[in-house]
């Protein structure tokens, strides 16, 4: 699909920008496709065929959406690595891939598959014979879309043909291959291997989107993209949002071109929307979902009045249910709390090698959540919590037994726990209770550090909080309520030397 979809690109918009490099280098769809071809053949000269897997562990440049593509066009399913990610960590997924080929722009230690860089794939690339036409079969997997945070065995979405045309009818609408609506510039906010780019690539080909890919995400640069370019549609994490709007650019630059703002992958605070759509003079969606639901779920309407806007999530969009149910499944009263179901064409097929963590999350065709809700009395669904452990942090998701195990190591620590607490920028952050090993103290700093090697950043802690023993629960596990209720005690405490520190959001 990805291949046909950008053959009829490149003859609609020719040497219209596709994609705009981070050094503002341009590529035109016409380009992008010779590329392709050309990556293609390259591929193939490396025994990548139909039915390959191919790891990408590189950079969101303009290399991983020509790999990817080329992948595609041969029939081989994609998985990327994001390079945010520790190189332990890295490496794990890679492990549990198998892929048939790495391509990497970094040591990665992988055992047991062919491997490459993007540097010898371009001495590769042949631009000679385009390869072999494939039927576009809709069971075709097309791309492996690894959560962000995760216990003990990763977890890989799989996304095949006709979970691409589902994101499609979802996103664009009925009509859309004979009627599509011509998009304009877009700012990339994730990395390429989140499921907001892996899965979406296809509309934003064929609408003729400028996707315009960034280095590393920061506040003022992305501000100065959107004033130059006269973005109209912004389509942000909410934290990420939360440090365009404290940033002194908000008043000094244009901004009038901003019409939409499109809001997801993590929980947008009433104050953050009222703020952002009075200083934007936008419209604001909040868009809820999850890698497993190939990014579409429910939405709060352009012209929502505040109690749906400001409060809830919305409603499923077209083409997507939801349900609120109880542990047996069955449907709880509305206005009671239970668990979020949802239901589309678009779902995944389950994760990569793991039966038993897919029947855990997919049962009678049902995807589920884990986050609590509740129907208010106009049909919109309001979060109340998440039944597992987990955080977001930033639009990341963080698992603290992942963060405790890697910790628990510090020689200054003799036991850890990482409890959530809210943060008006990222959402949530997490922080760390410890029970020190002697009387000489971790601090936050030393924590960090320590971590740096192993963890992503964003799974990090951002605040400390030292106690003679950790509370558990009478079965002996840690009590998250009560750590909970130590974290947000903390808060307004930061000036307690090394027991307390907060470390830079951004």
């Amino acid at each position: 699909m990805l291949a046909r979809i950008l053959h009829g690109a490149a003859q609609r918009f020719g040497d219209r920008p596709a994609i705009v490099r981070p050094d503002g280098a341009p590529c035109g769809f016409a380009e992008l496709e010779e590329r392709v071809e050309a990556r293609a053949n390259a591929l193939a000269s490396v025994d990548v065929v139909e039915g390959s897997r191919v790891a990408l562990a590189i950079a969101s440049d303009l290399d991983y959406v020509v790999t990817y593509l080329a992948a595609a066009r041969l029939g081989a399913t994609t998985a990327g690595i994001n390079p945010s990610l520790a190189v332990p960590e890295q490496e794990r997924l890679v492990a549990h891939l198998t892929p048939t080929l790495l391509v990497a722009d970094h040591p990665i230690d992988a055992a047991g598959c062919g491997r490459t860089t993007p540097e010898n794939l371009a001495r590769l690339d042949d631009h000679s014979t385009p390869p072999r036409e494939l039927d576009e079969v809709p069971e075709r997997a097309v791309a492996i879309v690894y959560t962000s945070g995760t216990t003990g065995t990763p977890k890989g979405a799989v996304f095949r043909n006709r979970q691409f045309r589902a994101i499609c009818d979802i996103d664009l609408g009925e009509g859309w291959e004979s009627n599509p609506p011509i998009g304009g510039p877009l700012v990339a906010s994730t990395q390429l291997a989140h499921v907001g780019m892996m899965t979406k690539l296809a509309w934003y080909l064929h609408t003729g989107c400028t996707l315009h890919l960034i280095s590393r995400w920061r506040a003022d640069d992305v501000l100065r993209l959107v004033a130059a370019e006269r973005i109209s549609t912004l389509g942000v994490i909410a934290p990420q949002l939360a440090l365009m709007l404290r940033s002194a650019l908000m008043d000094e630059l244009d901004l009038r071109c901003v019409e939409r703002i499109i809001a997801g992958g993590a929980a947008s605070p009433p104050a953050l929307v009222r703020e952002a759509r009075e200083r934007f003079g936008a419209r604001y969606s909040i868009r809820y979902s999850s890698t497993e639901s190939g990014g579409v779920g429910l939405a709060t309407s352009w012209d929502a009045p505040d109690d749906e806007a400001l409060w809830t999530i919305g409603r499923p969009r077209p083409g997507v249910e939801a349900r609120i149910v109880d542990s047996d499944g069955a449907d709880v009263a509305a206005g009671r709390v239970g668990e979020l179901v949802l239901r589309s064409a678009a779902t995944c097929d389950g994760y990569w090698n793991d039966p038993a963590a897919t029947d855990e999350v997919l049962r009678d065709g049902w995807l589920h959540t884990a986050d609590l809700a509740r129907f208010d009395a106009a049909g919109c669904v309001r979060l109340a919590g998440r039944r597992r452990e987990m955080y977001i942090r930033g639009g990341y998701n963080v698992a603290p037994a992942d963060v405790e195990a890697v910790l628990g190591d510090h020689p200054a620590v003799a036991s850890i726990a990482i409890a959530p607490r809210p943060d008006p920028v990222m959402g949530e952050i997490g922080v760390a209770v410890v029970v020190a090993q002697s009387d000489e103290r971790p601090t936050l700093a030393s924590l960090r550090a320590f971590g740096a090697e192993r963890l992503a950043r964003w799974k990090l802690p951002e605040d400390l909080v030292v106690v003679d023993e950790l509370p558990l629960t009478p079965m002996h596990k840690p009590d998250r309520r009560r750590l909970a209720e130590l974290a947000n005690a903390n808060a307004n405490a930061n000036a307690n030397g090394d027991d307390v520190g907060r470390a830079d959001s951004a």
